[in-house]
């Protein structure tokens, strides 16, 4: 529970004025610097982990996959957190998200 809520107001929250395209250079600047903390924070819970809550995926995998995956669309650049790349590539690559993606037409 302390994850889903964390990915719901601590990464979903921060992303959803990204989606606004009447944004403001500030407003947009400091909600890249909020995700970039919790990206720092994130991080860190994945090292050693191949999910957030370890071996196994959870729920909270899928809902911070959904939202992690918005970041090539909105343009915010996860470069400097490779871990949270591979955890992205990491659950791609399982057969129930790549057929849920397909069935959505979420892969090319």
């Amino acid at each position: 529970m302390e994850w889903l809520n964390f990915v719901s107001s601590e990464i979903h929250k921060q992303f959803g004025p990204l989606f606004n395209p009447k944004i403001t250079p500030e407003w947009k600047a400091n909600q890249l610097d909020l995700l970039g903390r919790r990206f720092d924070y994130l991080t860190e819970r994945l090292n050693g982990k191949a999910y957030l809550m370890g071996d196994q995926v959870t729920v909270v995998d899928a809902y911070l996959f959904t939202v992690l995956n918005w970041s090539p669309m909105l343009k915010v650049d996860l470069g400097k957190w490779p871990r949270l790349k591979d955890y992205i590539t990491r659950v791609a690559a399982r057969p129930a998200v790549k057929e849920a993606m397909n069935a959505e037409g979420l892969r090319k």
